[in-house]
């Protein structure tokens, strides 16, 4: 029998508002944030890892969002910690080129490197997704990469999104963006998130001389197009092999396509339906390049739903048909 391994999970939940009318024409509301993530890491983990959630809780939200919890496998809640804030909310509104704009209101405060200590210590890897960008601030993720020995999977994300007046969130370069990337060994972003760090569809653009350690790999997810990826000296496709490797170098690029036609739909979570199933199918042992064409696989499938309630069900093909909520 396998040892029980724990995959801490760092992030936040949040209460979509999706004001993409139904038949109906009503706005519809639903579980969003790191539950996309979590489902997917319940479908794609092997057997011998467990789920441990470091998330704070907007205290008028917490009960539902500990019912949310329980309905998906093996995740543990007794790293969950409910704060006198209110939860993060984000109202979603799209346009007819699929683009989107979010207005972010709550108010749950980040980790302090005093607070997260302890919880990361009882974990043999992170996943980490800055849905707000609020989740904890350079100083304390340069404390993480110090203290904690595990790999650590980074889907940057929010840190790249500013908030204006009215919480409106606006795309914008990320300060110190080779600080935070010698944080973690793996990093991911979107295509529109990787123009900011000077990326322009190759990641070789990229300027990679002071990066002397860490990432090891990096994902930059391209929607319908696949993925792109780029790993340093020292990978070699597996998760053992993501930490204490000798100074980085570009040792191989290349990109995954997804392997059925695109599907029409709604894109929210699929970046964390992404991110968290290539992860656990690193930490399951599996090629680079079979970790993200299973990646690719679970993306599409959420394509179209509206929140993440039941999505463990669907990625797991228990439901014949997957309703979208309205």
């Amino acid at each position: 029998m396998s040892e029980q391994r724990t995959l801490g999970v760092i992030g936040a939940l949040v209460w979509d508002r999706f004001l993409r009318t139904s038949p109906k024409g009503d706005p519809v509301e639903e579980w969003g944030g790191i539950s996309y993530a979590i489902s997917a890491l319940s479908a794609s983990l092997p057997s011998s890892w467990k789920i441990l959630p470091i998330l704070k809780l907007g205290q008028d939200l917490s009960e539902g969002a500990v019912t949310l919890l329980n309905e998906i496998p093996r995740v543990d809640q007794s790293c969950l910690m409910t704060v006198p804030e209110d939860n993060n909310r984000v109202e979603l509104s799209y346009s007819r080129d699929g683009s989107r704009t979010e207005r972010l209101t709550g108010g749950v405060p980040g980790w302090s490197w005093d607070e997260l200590a302890p919880l990361v210590d009882i974990c043999d890897a992170l996943y980490i997704n800055f849905i707000s960008g609020f989740e904890m601030e350079l100083e304390t993720a340069e404390a993480l990469r110090d203290d904690f020995s595990g790999p650590i999977y980074a889907d940057l994300h929010s840190l790249f999104l500013s908030t204006a007046r009215g919480g409106a969130r606006v795309p914008t370069p990320l300060n110190a963006w080779k600080d935070w990337f010698q944080c973690f060994d793996v990093v991911q972003m979107n295509e529109a998130e990787s123009k900011l760090v000077g990326c322009e569809g190759d990641l070789s653009d990229i300027t990679f001389a002071p990066l002397h350690v860490k990432p090891r790999l990096i994902a930059i997810t391209l929607g319908d197009q696949g993925a792109q990826f780029l790993t340093t000296a020292g990978f070699e496709c597996r998760c053992d092999n993501l930490v204490g490797l000798p100074i980085g170098t570009v040792a191989s690029s290349g990109r995954v396509p997804i392997s059925c036609p695109p599907r029409k739909g709604d894109p929210t979570g699929c970046g964390d339906v992404w991110g968290a199933t290539a992860f656990a199918r690193l930490l399951a042992g599996d090629a680079l390049k079979d970790a993200i064409s299973k990646a690719n696989e679970l993306a599409s499938q959420n394509v179209g739903q509206l929140g993440a309630r039941n999505l463990f069900n669907h990625l797991e093909g228990k439901l014949s048909h997957f309703e979208e909520i309205r």
